[in-house]
Formats: C-alpha cells, structure tokens, sequence
C-alpha cells in the first residue's frame, strides 16, 4: 500500500506543475487597433463575391475608358460587306487552293481565312432573280448559290397558313416541319455540291456586326461608357443634392422640415419618363446631359428621404447636445458630426442607385428617348437588334448580358457594402 501512495503522489507531482505567467502583461495589446473603415475593409475582403465584382466593375471602367483609343474600329465605322456577319462562322473549303468562304445571310459570298479573319466579297457574275440563284467567282472557281428550293417551300408554307386560317383543312404541322429542317440554300463549286466543313470564331469582329456592318463588340464598350457615365453621374448629383437637402430639413425640423418634404413629394409624383420628354423639348437634344439631369432630377428624393430619417434619430444624440452646448454652428454640426455617423447607409444606398439610372438609361435609349444615333448605348442596341431577334440572336444577346451582368454585380457590391458597413455583423 505504501508503494501505490507513493507512485501516486509521484504520477501527481508529475501531472501538475506551476506555469509562468506574467500577470503584468495581461493588458499588453497584442495587435494594431483598427479604425472604423480599415475594419469595414478587412470585412469587406472576406466576402468573395463582393471583391469580385469590385473588380469586375473595375476591369468594365476601365475597359469603357482607354479600350476604344486602341481598338481598330469606332462605333460608327461601317462596311456593308459585313452586314449580318454572326461570331461564329460556317467554312466552306474549295479543294487544291487552299481557300475558304462563308455564306451570308443575303446569299453572298464572302472570304475568310480559316483562322476567321474576314476579307472581300467574291466577285459577283450574276444574279438570276427568276431561279433564284447567285454565281460568283474566287480563286478561278465558278460558285453557284441557290436558294430556290428554299424560297419555294417558304412560299409555299405561308399559303398554307392562310389556307388554315380560313379554316380549310390542310397539312400544315407536316409542311412546317418539312420547311423547318430544309437547307437555305445549295453551294456548288464548278458545278459539284459542297458542305460547310470548317467552324471557326470571327477573329475581325469577335461579337459579329450589326445591319449597317458595324462591329458590335466596340459599340458594347461605347455603351459601356455611356452607361457607367450615366450611373456614376446619378451617384454624385444625389449625393450633393440629396444629402444636403435631407440633413438640413431633418436637422432644422418644424415648418422647415414640413417645406422642404412638400417639396420633394411633388417632384416624386411627376413621373420620370415626363420629365424627359420636357427636357428634350427644351434642349431640343438626346444627348447624354439630358440623360443625366433627367435621372439626377428625379433620383435624389430617395436619398433626401433617407438622410432626413437618418438625421432625424441621431440629432438627439448627446454627441450633438454637446456640440451645441458648445456653441458649434449648424454647418459645422451637419459635416462633421452628423454626415459621418450615417455615412455607411448613403454608400449603399448610392451604389444600389447606381444600377438604377443604367436600367433606366437602357430602357429610355430603347424606347428612343435616350441618346442619338450613331451614339451607341446599350438600350438602343438591344432596340436595333430586335428586327433581326430569330435570325441574329446574338446581336440582342450581348447587350442584354452586358446590362445584366453589370446590374448584378453593382448589386451584390452593394450588398458586401452592407454587410461590411454594418457594426451589428462586425467579428
């Protein structure tokens, strides 16, 4: 029993021993204390999907202001030759020379390289409108277009389709679905048919060309511009405007208040679209200022609202009963107590109106109240590629992805702005 005592007294010594700690240091700082907006950052880097489109809006700016002086076509420039030329390309090759066309949706010809680099129409022999055929000549090679079989079939089907309206009975499903899987079209080379047998992306105009054989990609950038010009334009005029009209009518208070509310309930009831219709009679434009002081005329209320709210609830705050107790003026209370304590709600607010004046900028410019030709802007875009919507989707399709990738991604920065400005999330 002795023995057991003092292996447990030994394994008891062993199990506890006297740390050394320091108590005077317990107080030490062990990292650099934060301010406020190097903490929201550091909140803010952690949420990935804000930081990419950060940088996602970063890159677009960018690529809006400088890309255009080095790109080798302007948003006006046209070549009919292109007109309708889609990003994607169907080849076909001529044996022994080594050269390679595309059919246009106009039944010409025109010469690319197989790598996709667009060059010149053939040379057009002649055009038979009666059957329906075209005949041209590249590298001494006779190339016949014939589009007759299609024409026929088109022709025919759509007097079907009046025959089924009239309510006689006819075919019509079957004839569809014939026309549907027919060829526009047969290619010939000295008289042999030929297939496409190439796919290749349009290296000169890598989003393809519009009607007048412009290129769409430059036209895209250009609208970039106008749209983040419009956007980031709306974020400042209601900064100014709308901030210092809120903080002074929430911070005076009484009849004062009560104006400048009546105020901004008449200008809310007028509507946007009215607006810009009387300021087009007036300026006898559509240039981008109208744009811009349309937008900025009516969007500053929502702030006004806002920063008055926000006034309202902190005025009260011992902090301001101090300052005045002290004797501090009005304008120095606004700018240097006030404004920075709700400084984190008119960021957010600002970049979620942001992607609010380029929606309307797009739509105004797609109902044709917008900025004049040729200026491009991706509302007009979209309302000049709707003509072609079945045959040339993707003239609509990439400003229409441009518009909302850009809406998306100001939208979810203003959220990661929110989370991080927000001191109730702060870890």
């Amino acid at each position: 029993m002795a023995n057991i005592d003092e292996r447990l007294d030994l394994n008891h010594t062993e199990l506890w021993k006297e740390t050394e700690h320091d108590f005077t240091k317990s107080e030490d700082i062990k990292r650099k204390s934060l301010t406020f907006y190097q903490d929201v950052w550091r909140r803010f880097r952690e949420n990935k999907t804000a930081m990419f489109s950060l940088v996602f809006i970063v890159l677009m700016t960018a690529a809006a202001v400088f890309l255009p002086y080095f790109w080798r076509y302007t948003y006006s420039d046209q070549n009919l030759e292109y007109s309708n030329v889609p990003c994607r390309l169907e080849l076909y090759e001529i044996d022994g020379t080594g050269a390679s066309f595309y059919i246009t949706n106009d039944y010409n010809v025109l010469q690319v390289a197989r790598d996709g680099t667009l060059g010149k129409m053939a040379e057009n022999t002649g055009d038979n409108l009666m059957t329906r055929q075209k005949n041209f000549v590249l590298d001494g090679k006779d190339i016949k277009v014939d589009y007759s079989q299609y024409f026929a079939a088109k022709k025919k089907l759509y007097s079907l389709r009046r025959a089924a309206e009239r309510g006689e009975k006819v075919d019509f499903p079957a004839e569809e679905h014939k026309f549907e899987n027919m060829k526009r079209y047969i290619v010939t080379v000295d008289g042999k048919e030929v297939e496409p047998s190439l796919r290749v992306w349009n290296k000169s105009h890598i989003f393809g060309n519009d009607a007048l054989g412009r290129d769409i990609f430059i036209r895209i950038v250009y609208g970039a511009r106008i749209s983040l010009a419009v956007g980031f334009a709306t974020a400042i005029v209601c900064f100014i405007i709308g901030v210092l009209f809120g903080g002074v009518s929430g911070y005076c208070g009484g009849k004062v208040d009560d104006a400048m509310m009546r105020v901004v309930d008449i200008i809310n009831t007028i509507p946007t679209l009215l607006y810009v219709i009387l300021l087009r009679v007036l300026f006898d434009s559509g240039g981008l200022f109208t744009i811009i002081l349309t937008i900025g005329l009516t969007y500053w209320v929502s702030m006004a609202r806002l920063v008055r709210g926000e006034v309202l609830s902190l005025k009260k705050q011992e902090f301001v009963l101090a300052a005045k107790s002290l004797g501090a003026p009005t304008r120095y209370i606004l700018l240097r107590h006030l404004l920075p304590n709700i400084m984190g709600p008119i960021m957010v607010t600002i970049t979620m109106m942001i992607p609010n004046a380029i929606f309307t900028e797009a739509f105004l410019s797609f109902v044709g109240l917008g900025v004049s030709a040729p200026i491009a802007s991706w509302g007009t875009l979209c309302n000049d590629a709707l003509e072609g919507l079945y045959t040339y989707p993707q003239q609509l399709l990439f400003p229409a992805a441009a518009i909302s990738l850009t809406i998306l991604t100001f939208n979810l920065l203003g959220d990661g702005l929110r989370d991080a400005l927000d001191p109730k999330l702060r870890k």
